[in-house]
């Protein structure tokens, strides 16, 4: 099937030809005829299969389908994603998709000043993008009206729940007008996101394109057993061999993201970091250097990490396993995009032995064991206490974690 065959308008398939795109990828298939009809949609799908375009291509159709009813400032489509770098590509893609229609849209997050965006909001927008923090303090002051809403989409609802946007997106939901097409998408389906789905979307279609939770298979995994103390040795041999042409690097706190990126930049490693202590601007040239190929290396948290759609990524290094299972899957997917293949390399420490285990059980397959020189039987044997981490680091991460997410709304 083609784009072509989806019946999608001129305008909007001369804008996918030139970005080379003639073929719909399975979600985009699945879900367009289905968008077009203007049904309500749950969307079950990692990052990377062209969920975006899914959504983005019939939407606008739609919107030139159906001229404007509303006043001129009031936006029609509101696109709620987690994370700033997401919320700016999503808002890409209508520039990209809708080159050649008369389509005003916007993006408004936090971490850096909102009078450009309240500008531009104040001269009319169709298609509004937010990261629901900002969203919500624009809403409170005045400057968003969501009255004449008609499309809304809530793109990557898992990871709204685990950065604690849950509440703030209950509370721009219920400004929303009742009658409008909702599109729901999420790679898991967690209890909690399952019970805010059936309260968002109506007599919705389900449209899955990989099974739950499991990584994709053209991702090649191997699994490190290695000492804290040996880590940066490890990675450093690593990442000297030829074919690690642009990887990712997750670590699971902002202090070891910018200790990793200092350490390889030492050794001549053209490296950086992203996190949510970065302000905005340097994230932003951060990403563009990676995606561009002056840095070999971005070392990142989970959360900064969220948005980064790049095809061309090479390999994925967990230099920290999560202690969530959940997330092993986000990350390795931000390798074996766009149909090629990618390879995703974890290191295992002994007090991280339980997180792969989780790892193992979530995924139902046994990461297959790497030997290096630096090679630890201790980390790869260990269980009982010490295959966790100690309960006073443990205790440090709960009691760290909550008020850094509030906070870290607010920022948005």
């Amino acid at each position: 099937m083609s784009f072509k065959e989806l019946k999608i308008n001129e305008q909007i398939l001369r804008a996918l030809t030139k970005e080379g795109y003639t073929i719909p990828t399975p979600i985009q298939a699945k879900a367009i005829p289905e968008l077009l009809k203007g049904k309500d949609l749950m969307g079950i799908a990692q990052t990377g299969t062209g969920k975006t375009a899914a959504f983005v291509v019939p939407i606008l159709q739609r919107m030139c389908a159906e001229p404007k009813q509303c006043a001129p400032k009031f936006p029609r489509v509101l696109v709620l994603a987690p994370t700033r770098e997401l919320a700016a590509q999503i808002d890409q893609s209508f520039a990209t998709y809708g080159k050649f229609l008369k389509i005003r849209h916007t993006v408004i997050f936090g971490g850096v000043g909102q009078m450009p965006q309240v500008k531009t909001i104040s001269r009319g927008v169709d298609v509004l993008v937010a990261t629901p923090g900002r969203l919500l303090d624009l809403m409170n002051q005045g400057h968003v009206h969501l009255k004449h809403v008609e499309f809304f989409v809530l793109d990557e609802a898992d990871r709204m729940l685990d950065m604690g946007f849950i509440h703030d997106v209950r509370k721009i939901v219920a400004r929303l007008p009742s009658r409008r097409q909702s599109l729901f998408f999420s790679a898991t389906m967690p209890s909690q996101v399952a019970k805010l789905a059936s309260t968002l979307l109506l007599n919705p279609v389900r449209v899955q394109v990989a099974p739950q939770a499991t990584t994709v298979e053209l991702v090649e995994q191997h699994v490190f057993f290695v000492d804290q103390e040996n880590k940066d040795k490890l990675l450093i041999s690593l990442l000297q061999q030829q074919h690690l042409t642009s990887v990712l690097i997750f670590t699971r706190t902002k202090h070891r993201a910018n200790k990793v990126a200092k350490l390889l930049a030492s050794k001549g490693i053209k490296a950086d970091a992203i996190h949510g202590n970065k302000s905005q601007s340097a994230r932003t040239k951060a990403m563009g250097q990676f995606r561009s190929g002056v840095l070999q290396v971005l070392v990142a948290t989970d959360i900064a990490a969220r948005g980064i759609d790049i095809d061309n990524i090479s390999h994925v290094i967990n230099y920290d396993l999560p202690n969530e299972a959940e997330s092993y899957v986000h990350r390795i997917g931000r390798t074996a995009r766009a149909g090629a293949k990618g390879t995703a390399y974890s290191f295992c420490a002994a007090d991280e032995r339980d997180f792969l285990r989780d790892v193992e059980k979530l995924t139902r397959m046994q990461i297959t064991v790497k030997e290096h020189k630096y090679h630890s039987a201790r980390a790869k044997d260990a269980t009982g206490k010490s295959a966790r981490p100690a309960p006073k680091q443990q205790r440090g991460q709960r009691s760290n974690r909550s008020p850094r997410r509030r906070s870290f709304s607010r920022r948005r």
